[in-house]
């Protein structure tokens, strides 16, 4: 081939890493059609990934001008160390493009969204399982020619987008292309698809590259509400709240948030007896623990909870409000359901429930009917009415055989702590922490319960010695570790060999 016939330059090549509905494929589109506009030549793929969360894809788009009648031969996958842009729609997606080496420090530029969307391993994980993102912050202002991050999730949200108009306008702002603000804007006008909207989520990912970061404030603490009931549920909410008043300082704040808990689960009386079983922790280390441990155990996950919480007004605000449902729109909501046999006999006076439960013939039918998975569109009254039966039961929780149980699990737990307030306090403090151990419904409450039961079961094992608090974090770590609890079987044999 004559070498004049050979272009000099090469293709700009753009990395986008989005996950599913983020609009991954939309901000590539728009890169096509910007550089089409131009009269440039542009080419773009996707590789979609599987089983991280909805599914994560790479978008590669080159773009390279036109040299004379020549057709351009460009890359179908990014290359390492050829990338010049990557646009990461989560913090997350950007580490993992720093893994795969698309980001370079001779030339990549690294527009990313702060915002996380959590991994299934990050959710899946008993305890706290979620990744810390500094490593990736210092890890892609190393690596990068230049590193361009701002929420952009927050932005597009505000402004009734969605996040890929938001990185649209960061790109535009980078100046990384060679192209003007007006042929981003126009780009997204001949879209003709939400106009508007995209264009306010544009300009704001385009203003937030120069913005300083607005410093982080503190939110207020908050009281609980005195809203509704009768006028001697007021008063005697004002009281519980008196109550608090009287306590250690450092502990009210937590007291009020375990009151307001304890309150919206069942009612004002229960705010009492809440604040009964914390009161006799007088340090206020112990105080501020049992505060919220306590609130998180009375308020316990059931089927009631579980319908109270989908059939309440505000959750279908809130679901609106993140679907940007319009006011001429209308929204159907579907819940994905599964009740097990074990739930409905614990939403049982505790009489019959554990009539059903020493009955195999009434368990056995029981599944027969309750046990399958079922979906409930609770925008319409055959879905909605069901749930909000069921929450309606809360009033007669305190007679139902689940929450007996609770309560007596609870007090067996706190008298255990209150045995070593005096002779061993770091312990007592441990032993209110195991709580968060136990969590969730189903089979998921089972399991934590099952391995709380064993770690604080060890604590007879331990008392006594001058590390038994420790011994006892080991053992609640280890039972966070894995879902399974291997690792709490090995650090429980390890206690047996002390």
């Amino acid at each position: 081939m004559d070498a004049s016939t050979l272009a000099t330059d090469r293709p700009i090549g753009i990395a986008i890493m989005a996950m599913g509905g983020q609009g991954g494929g939309v901000l590539a589109d728009w890169i096509v059609a910007l550089a089409e506009a131009a009269g440039w030549v542009a080419q773009s793929t996707s590789v979609p990934g599987v089983a991280q969360r909805t599914g994560a894809t790479i978008y590669y788009v080159e773009i390279i001008r036109p040299y004379g009648n020549g057709r351009p031969v460009l890359s179908l996958l990014p290359v390492p160390g050829n990338v010049d842009i990557v646009i990461a729609a989560e913090m997350m997606e950007a580490g993992r493009a720093i893994q795969r080496g698309l980001v370079s420090p001779d030339r990549t530029v690294l527009i990313a969204s702060s915002h996380r969307s959590l991994s299934v391993p990050e959710k899946a994980k008993p305890g706290d399982g979620i990744a810390d993102p500094a490593a990736v912050l210092v890890a892609a202002n190393a690596v990068s020619a230049r590193f361009v991050c701002a929420d952009m999730q927050a932005l597009a949200e505000r402004a009734g987008s969605v996040i890929s108009a938001s990185l649209f306008g960061a790109l535009a702002g980078s100046a990384s292309l060679p192209f003007g603000r007006a042929e981003f804007e126009a780009t997204i006008r001949a879209s003709g698809v939400a106009v508007e909207a995209s264009l306010r989520a544009f300009n704001a990912g385009f203003d937030a590259i120069d913005a300083v970061p607005p410093a982080p404030i503190e939110p207020e603490p908050r009281a609980p509400a005195i809203l509704g009931g009768t006028q001697a549920e007021r008063s005697e909410l004002a009281r519980a709240l008196s109550r608090i008043d009287a306590m250690p300082e450092a502990a009210r704040e937590m007291l009020r948030a375990g009151l307001a808990r304890t309150v919206d689960f069942l009612d004002v009386a229960y705010g009492h007896e809440y604040l009964d079983r914390v009161a006799p922790f007088a340090d206020p280390a112990l105080l501020t623990e049992a505060a919220r441990q306590v609130a998180v155990a009375l308020s316990y996950d059931d089927v009631i909870r579980v319908a109270d919480l989908k059939t309440r007004a505000a959750r279908f605000d809130r679901v609106r409000r993140e679907a940007s449902v319009r006011e001429d729109q209308m929204l159907a909501t579907t819940e994905f359901m599964h009740p097990r046999a074990e739930e409905i006999i614990a939403t049982m006076p505790r009489g019959l429930g554990l009539a059903f439960e020493r009955s195999a013939l009434l368990t056995r039918l029981l599944r027969l009917v309750f046990d399958r998975g079922r979906r409930l569109r609770t925008t319409s009254l055959t879905g909605f009415v069901p749930l909000w039966l069921v929450a309606g039961l809360r009033r007669h929780r305190r007679s139902l055989l689940r929450h007996g149980r609770e309560m007596a699990h609870v007090d067996a737990w706190l008298a255990l702590v209150s045995r070593h307030v005096d002779s061993d306090p770091a312990l007592a403090l441990e032993l209110l922490k195991c709580r968060r151990l136990v969590k969730g419904y189903s089979d998921t409450h089972a399991r934590g319960l099952s391995k709380f039961d064993r770690v604080v079961g060890a604590t007879d094992a331990l008392a006594g010695r001058a590390d038994a608090a420790e011994w006892i974090r080991r053992l609640r770590e280890a039972a966070l570790a894995d879902e399974e609890g291997r690792a709490l079987d090995g650090a429980l044999r390890t206690v047996a060999s002390l």
